[in-house]
């Protein structure tokens, strides 16, 4: 994951280089993140290369030059590394962020991608794939967490709880997933489902969730990702004479604005204000949907009260900003809200929970498992003329308490937590999935049974397994997979 942890959308300056920001769980890039004055900022943006066009060595001075101008850990970059030894562009970022990748603090979020993939991948969701999310457990089963509307699977009928037990060109050349797994861990699955190109087939043998066993062949294709989904993303639920709002939210991109404003109207124009907000799967996203959503769960906010701070290295002091809320006409003052996360739940999402922690308290909970762990965002540079986009860890972000330094997930930040299973044999919002009936106990005042150590492993618990989001090689995965873990 990257999470862009996005403050501003990328826009072209006079050097040819372009500044925004992201928060991702693991990345992120757009809207505009206010001062106190309500103004956005624009960093200065590091020189573009004069000389040397698009060589990989002119690409590798001008990543180094501005790693080096604008990276939030200074002191943990090498005195001097030679570029000479490095194929690429990517693996000599990797090797000047080692170091803090070492301490945890920068877990590949620093890295270089496609403008314009981002871009459209930023504005509407756009990507090719299959169009689900697939998780695994530790014996290698490989189950489908969530299936994506518009996308070729779920119109092959693959949906959430559906198990992946063969992958094969075709039919003829079905091979076991378990064997797969046996021979070279989650990175052999996900090489055997191939590169995320439209018209990638592959061929699988799955079963459902009703245990039903069948071959189905499926070709990867163009779509767009819904922040939140039609079927189940918004909704209010009714129970025990109360109603609740339930709202889960895959990535935090441009379009998701829209949809998160319709579902608190709804919420509110029905008088629900007590709230379920899923970010289960979220790796992150843009600042900005970030604030947007903080700002819709405080209608008892007020505009001189502090959302977030947003903080940079000492020499970049000049870029620090403080975000306000900022009222909102779809916005509800909640009596309670219940946040369901697991390890995939990253960046723009933890910065939702965390800075509604001050003014909560008590009044909300972290339901699932522990968070990923990412408090710092990345700011966008790019080199146009190759299409190069490098994203720098450049600030830390922290709540209204100036708390922040949860690198080892929110469960060491939050006040109330409560452990329970991401359930793959029920929809998401199903008052029957375990995280979501947690999430509901928490709402209605009942008592937890287990809380989420602090210093546990950022997966949840279930049934004895624990599944974790099956990754796309680092080195190759598409904006839309550092954003959206298990995406494929």
């Amino acid at each position: 994951m990257t999470g862009f942890g996005v403050r501003r959308a990328s826009r072209a300056l006079v050097t040819a280089t372009c500044a925004a920001s992201l928060l991702a769980g693991c990345g992120g890039g757009g809207g505009g993140s206010g001062t106190a004055a309500q103004t956005a900022t624009t960093p200065t943006p590091s020189p573009t290369p004069t000389a040397g066009g698009c060589t990989l060595r002119a690409r590798q001075d001008w990543a180094a030059r501005t790693i080096r101008e604008w990276y939030l850990f200074p002191e943990t970059l090498p005195a001097a590394l030679d570029p000479a030894a490095y194929a690429n562009v990517p693996d000599y970022v990797n090797a000047l962020t080692a170091t803090a990748r070492g301490q945890r603090r920068d877990r590949y979020f620093t890295y270089l991608t496609s403008i314009a993939e981002e871009n459209a991948y930023i504005a509407s969701g756009q990507t090719a794939g299959f169009g689900i999310r697939l998780s695994y457990d530790p014996s290698g089963r490989v189950t489908v967490a969530e299936a994506f509307e518009g996308a070729p699977a779920l119109a092959a009928g693959i949906d959430r709880g559906t198990e992946i037990l063969a992958i094969g060109a075709d039919a003829a050349s079905l091979r076991d997933v378990s064997a797969l797994y046996a021979a070279g861990g989650q990175a052999a699955v996900s090489d055997a489902l191939g590169p995320s190109t439209a018209g990638t087939a592959r061929s699988l043998r799955v079963r459902s969730a009703a245990g039903v066993t069948s071959v189905v062949t499926v070709a990867k294709a163009d779509f767009n990702i819904q922040p939140v989904s039609p079927r189940y993303g918004a909704q209010v639920i009714g129970e025990n004479g109360r109603r609740f709002g339930y709202v889960a939210l895959r990535t935090f991109i441009s379009t998701a604005d829209a949809q998160l404003r319709r579902a608190f109207l709804d919420f509110r124009s029905r008088g629900v204000t007590d709230i379920v907000v899923d970010l289960r799967y979220n790796g992150g996203g843009l600042v900005s949907t970030a604030e947007l959503f903080a700002d819709l769960l405080g209608g008892d906010r007020q505009a001189s009260e502090v959302l977030s701070y947003t903080t940079y290295r000492p020499e970049k002091a000049s870029e620090n900003e403080t975000r306000l809320f900022r009222r909102q006409p779809e916005a509800v003052a909640p009596t309670r809200v219940a946040f369901i996360g697991t390890g995939a739940t990253a960046s723009a999402s933890e910065l939702v929970v965390n800075a509604m922690q001050p003014y909560l308290r008590e009044r909300s909970a972290l339901i699932g498992a522990n968070t990923y762990g990412k408090p710092v965002g990345q700011e966008a540079f790019d080199l146009a003329a190759c299409d190069d986009r490098l994203r720098v860890v450049a600030f830390a972000t922290q709540n209204a308490e100036r708390r922040g330094d949860y690198y080892d997930g929110l469960a060491t930040t939050v006040a109330v937590t409560c452990r329970a299973a991401d359930d793959l044999a029920y929809p998401l919002g199903d008052p029957r999935e375990a995280s979501t009936r947690a999430a509901l106990d928490f709402l209605q005042g009942r008592t937890c049974a287990q809380r989420i150590a602090a210093g546990e492993a950022r997966v949840a618990s279930t049934g004895g397994r624990t599944p974790r989001m099956l990754e796309a090689d680092v080195a190759t995965a598409t904006t839309a997979q550092r954003e959206v873990p298990g995406l494929f």
